[in-house]
C-alpha cells in the first residue's frame, strides 16, 4: 500500500510567487530611484575618492604608498593628534554643560525655561565661522578682554575648542533633553521609599536612565568637531587640524591625491563613532511602558536657583558671543574707529557679496523643496514597502552612511567623481545643481530618521485598508499619510533650509565664481583680513535663519491648526 502521509521531503519544493499589483510595481520603481540616487550622490563619489588616494599624480596605482608617505611626514602626522585632541577635549567640555543645561531644563523648577532653552538654540542658526570671528574681537590681538586669557593666544587650540563648544552646544543638549523626557517617575519614588540619599538617586536611576542619550551626543559632538572646516580656518593659526590640512593640500598644493589620502584618514573617526553610537542605540531598552507614570520635579530652592544662576551664564555668553560679531559688523575700523556704520554690508570685493548670498538663499530653498520630497519619499518607500527588500536594504543602508561622511571628503569625492570626463554627469559640476545635491546627502540621515519615526507611528491598516477598497497607493498617500505626517515635514523641510545656509566644509571645494556662498565668502573675506565683513556676511546668515525659523512657527502652527485639529482637540466635544 502506497504511504500517502505527506513529509517535508515530498512536499513540492518550489517556491510559490505572488504576482505584484500595481501599486506594489510603482513603489519598485520610485524605491529603484531613490537607490539609484544615492548610490550616484554617496557611494560612487566615496568609491572614487578612495581610488584617487592609491594612485600618484600622473594617476596611475601605486597602493598604499600616498598613506606610508603619509604616515612617515611628522609635520603631516601631527595633525592627526591636534585633530583628537581638539574633538575630545570639546566633547568631555560640550557634553558635561549641555547634561546640566538640559538637567535645569528637566529636572528643576527654576523659572524662564522657555526663555532659556529659546537662547541655547541660537548657535544652530549660524555658521560655525561666526564663533571664531567673535573669539577674534574678544581675546584677539586687538581685542576687548585679550587680558583674560592671562597671555595666551586665542588663535589655537584655545580658540578652536571654545569655538567649538559653543557651535556644537544645542545639538548636544537636544539629545541629552531627549533622554531625560524619558524617564518613569515610579523609578524615583521607589529609590526615595528606599531612603536612598539624592547622590544616590543620581548615579543609581538618573545617569544609567540616560547614558545612551549621553553616548550619542558624545559621538555627535566628537563627529561635529573632528570635521569641522570653518573655525580652525577662521581661529585656528598654525594649530593644524585634518580639515585644514585637506584644503590646504587640494586648494593651496593641488595635491589631489594627499587631500584623498587625508580625507579617508578624516573618514575613519567619523565612521567609527558612527558604529559604535549605532551599536549602542540598538542595546538601548524601552523605559517608558504603558504603567509608565510621567517624571513632573518638585520645587527645591536651593537647586533652582543653581540651576538658574548656571543657565544665566550659559545664556550671557552665548548673547555676548552673538552681540560681539554683530558689534564687530557695524563698526567702522576695528578698534581704532568705532563709530557705527553699514558700510561692511557693502561687500566691495567682487563676487564675495550680495551675490554669494543671494546664491546661499537659492540653495537653502532648492534643498528644503526637493530634499524635503526626496526624503520623505524615500522613508515612506523604506518604511512601507516589503516585497523588495534588497532594494530596501541597500536605501536604508545609504540613507544611514551620510552621518559617518565629513562634509569635506564628500565634497572632495564630488570632485573626483563629477568632474571626470567620461562621466555623463559631468555637466553639472560647477552648478547649482551639484551644490543641491550635495547638500540634501549632507544631511539626509537625520532628516530620513525623523521622517521614519514618523511614519512608525502609523499603522499598517491604512495600506490594508486601503488594497482591500482598491484605493490607489499614490491617492492614499497623498489623503492620509502626507496630512498625518506634516508635523516632521515642515521640521525636514527647516532643518535642511537652515543646514544649507550655514555649511561650510560641504560646499568648500565644488563651488564655482558664479555659485559662491555666503558661508564660503565669510571664509574668504577673513582670510583677506577684512574681519568686519566677513562678521557682516556670517549675520546676514544668522537673519535669514532666525527670519525663516519664525516664519516657519507661524505658517506650521496655522496650516496645522487647519488641517490636523483632531491632534489637539481630542477631548472637544463642540
Amino acid at each position: 500500500m502506497t504511504d500517502l502521509r505527506l513529509t517535508a521531503n515530498n512536499f513540492p519544493k518550489h517556491k510559490v510567487k505572488f504576482k505584484a499589483s500595481r501599486d506594489d510595481l510603482q513603489m519598485r520603481l520610485f524605491m529603484g530611484v531613490i537607490a539609484l540616487y544615492l548610490l550616484v550622490a554617496v557611494a560612487f563619489p566615496l568609491y572614487a575618492i578612495l581610488s584617487k588616494s592609491l594612485d600618484n599624480r600622473e594617476g596611475f596605482f601605486v597602493g598604499l604608498e600616498n598613506y606610508i608617505y603619509y604616515f612617515s611626514t611628522p609635520a603631516l602626522f601631527y595633525s592627526i593628534y591636534n585633530s583628537l585632541f581638539v574633538a575630545i577635549f570639546t566633547t568631555i567640555i560640550t557634553v558635561s554643560l549641555a547634561f546640566t543645561f538640559a538637567y535645569a531644563l528637566t529636572r528643576s523648577c527654576m523659572i524662564g525655561k522657555a526663555f532659556f532653552r529659546t537662547i541655547a538654540m541660537i548657535p544652530i542658526l549660524v555658521p560655525s565661522l561666526l564663533a571664531g570671528i567673535a573669539l577674534v574681537y574678544l581675546f584677539g590681538s586687538q581685542g576687548v578682554i585679550k587680558s583674560a586669557l592671562f597671555g595666551h593666544s586665542i588663535y589655537g587650540p584655545i580658540g578652536i575648542i571654545i569655538a567649538e563648544t559653543f557651535y556644537t552646544f544645542p545639538h548636544a543638549l537636544l539629545i541629552i533633553m531627549t533622554a531625560f523626557s524619558i524617564a518613569d517617575a515610579r523609578m524615583y519614588e521607589a529609590a526615595i521609599s528606599l531612603r536612598a540619599s539624592p547622590l544616590k538617586i543620581f548615579f543609581s536611576v538618573t545617569l544609567p536612565g540616560i547614558r545612551y542619550g549621553l553616548i550619542s551626543a558624545a559621538f555627535v559632538v566628537f563627529t561635529l568637531v573632528i570635521t569641522d572646516f570653518g573655525i580652525p580656518k577662521v581661529i585656528g593659526g598654525q594649530f593644524n587640524v585634518l580639515a585644514v590640512d585637506v584644503f590646504k593640500q587640494v586648494v593651496g598644493q593641488q595635491n589631489f591625491q594627499m587631500g584623498a589620502v587625508i580625507s579617508m584618514v578624516l573618514l575613519v573617526p567619523a565612521m567609527i563613532a558612527f558604529f559604535i553610537d549605532r551599536y549602542s542605540r540598538k542595546k538601548q531598552i524601552s523605559l517608558l511602558t504603558s504603567r509608565s507614570v510621567v517624571f513632573k520635579p518638585k520645587k527645591h530652592f536651593n537647586v533652582d536657583m543653581v540651576m538658574l544662576g548656571f543657565c544665566s551664564i550659559l545664556a550671557i555668553i552665548i548673547l555676548l558671543m552673538i552681540g560681539m560679531a554683530q558689534f564687530g559688523a557695524l563698526v567702522k575700523f576695528w578698534p581704532y574707529n568705532l563709530q557705527l556704520t553699514l558700510s561692511n554690508y557693502g561687500f566691495e570685493v567682487a563676487g564675495l557679496g550680495w551675490e554669494s548670498f543671494y546664491n546661499s538663499v537659492r540653495l537653502a530653498l532648492f534643498t528644503a523643496i526637493f530634499g524635503t520630497i526626496i526624503i520623505f519619499i524615500g522613508s515612506y518607500l523604506v518604511e512601507k514597502l516589503r516585497t523588495d527588500e534588497k532594494t530596501r536594504g541597500v536605501v536604508q543602508f545609504f540613507a544611514l552612511m551620510p552621518m559617518a561622511v565629513p562634509g569635506l571628503v564628500l565634497g572632495l569625492s564630488y570632485i573626483f567623481f563629477f568632474n571626470a570626463k567620461d562621466n555623463p554627469l559631468n555637466f553639472i559640476y560647477a552648478t547649482m545643481i551639484i551644490l543641491v545635491v550635495n547638500t540634501i546627502v549632507h544631511f539626509y540621515t537625520v532628516s530620513h530618521l525623523t521622517a521614519v519615526t514618523a511614519l512608525k507611528q502609523m499603522d499598517k491598516e491604512f495600506e490594508s485598508v486601503s488594497l482591500s477598497l482598491k484605493i490607489p497607493i499614490y491617492k492614499m498617500f497623498w489623503r492620509v499619510t502626507l496630512p498625518v505626517c506634516l508635523p516632521p515635514i515642515f521640521d525636514i523641510s527647516i532643518y535642511l533650509f537652515v543646514n544649507a545656509m550655514t555649511t561650510v566644509s560641504g560646499v568648500i571645494f565644488i563651488y564655482s565664481y558664479d555659485t559662491t556662498l555666503a558661508s564660503v565668502s565669510a571664509i574668504h573675506l577673513d582670510e583677506q583680513g577684512d574681519v568686519a565683513a566677513a562678521a557682516a556676511m556670517a549675520m546676514l546668515i544668522v537673519y535669514v535663519s532666525i527670519f525663516v525659523r519664525l516664519t516657519h512657527t507661524i505658517i506650521t502652527k496655522g496650516i496645522l491648526n487647519k488641517t490636523q485639529a483632531w491632534r489637539y482637540n481630542v477631548g472637544d466635544t463642540n
